[in-house]
């Protein structure tokens, strides 16, 4: 890019060199934050599935009488059981993004006849809902993955423009004006020596 060779020039670009200085820690820092919130949410969806694992593992104990489940007919499924209502979120702000937080999953209230269904109904219920729990927890965090992935791609392009481009730029620019300015300031100082000298000759 072209710049002015002059004082004022010289001036602006140091200034500018002094804001892009003082921005980039700060935008240095706001990638490391959200580099390090990306790997505990990854971190917490690993521990949340592993989790889900154990649950889906802790039917084992009485799959037999689960099992059972499919002497009923479609409506008496025990699916039909369950049904989510709505996923509770609130907003959270991490490094300046706004994300999702996860606060309940709650069920549509089936009534059914207890008399239908053997005991073991209510805990196969409980377990599910806890199952479809985790599925929630891992969607809301894959959200928030995805959300602060995006402000990290931005922020990790913004250092990149300032550490490779604007700051370097300004910097050579600064040094073009310094070596013009310089320049002229010796020509100026030749040329009043050599100005002085025709003076002096002329009044001899």
């Amino acid at each position: 890019m072209a710049v002015k060779l002059t004082k004022n020039e010289q001036k602006k670009q140091k200034d500018a060199l002094k804001q892009f200085n003082r921005y980039l820690p700060t935008l240095q820092l706001k990638k490391q934050q959200l580099q390090i919130v990306i790997r505990q949410c990854q971190a917490e969806i690993i521990k949340l599935r592993e989790d889900q694992k154990k649950a889906i593992k802790g039917i084992d104990s009485w799959v037999g009488v689960f099992s059972q489940n499919a002497e009923f007919s479609d409506e008496k499924n025990i699916i039909n059981l369950i049904h989510v209502k709505e996923i509770v979120l609130e907003k959270g702000n991490i490094a300046g993004v706004v994300v999702p937080i996860f606060k309940a999953l709650v069920f549509d209230e089936i009534h059914y006849n207890l008399y239908e269904y053997p005991l073991w109904v209510d805990r196969a219920i409980r377990t599910l809902e806890d199952i479809a729990k985790f599925d929630a927890l891992i969607k809301v965090l894959e959200e928030r993955i995805r959300l602060l992935e995006n402000e990290l791609r931005v922020t990790t392009q913004r250092v990149n423009l300032f550490e490779k481009v604007k700051i370097p730029e300004t910097k050579e620019n600064i040094r073009v004006i310094g070596i013009y300015l310089q320049d002229q300031q010796t020509s100026a100082v030749v040329r009043g020596k050599i100005a002085k000298k025709k003076l002096v000759r002329e009044v001899q």
